[in-house]
């Protein structure tokens, strides 16, 4: 395995749930997914297609920033993070559950 790939299995942090990204996979055909911060669009349509083995027609990507919080007196910060809206293309279907 190459450096190039063995780095495209590390883009994707995970899948992103939440109210939005449900509506966007009904509607748009569009997954949702937490990314490395580092990932260029690139990057993340590569490994799209390689790990699900589909076809990406485009990707939108939003820095998202951390979130303030306190516990007791102290302040923290969150760690900022990346998602990627990629949409695939007609025909193309990821499956997450096992469910159809």
């Amino acid at each position: 395995m190459s450096h190039h790939q063995e780095r495209l299995m590390t883009i994707l942090r995970g899948p992103h749930v939440s109210e939005k990204s449900s509506i966007v996979a009904e509607e748009n055909n569009q997954i949702v997914f937490k990314v490395r911060s580092d990932a260029t669009k690139a990057e993340i349509r590569a490994a799209v297609e390689l790990l699900f083995e589909v076809s990406v027609d485009h990707v939108q990507v939003v820095n998202c920033r951390g979130k303030l919080k306190r516990h007791g007196t102290n302040w923290g910060q969150r760690a900022a993070w990346k998602k990627a809206y990629v949409k695939l293309s007609e025909g193309s279907h990821i499956d997450f559950l096992g469910t159809e």
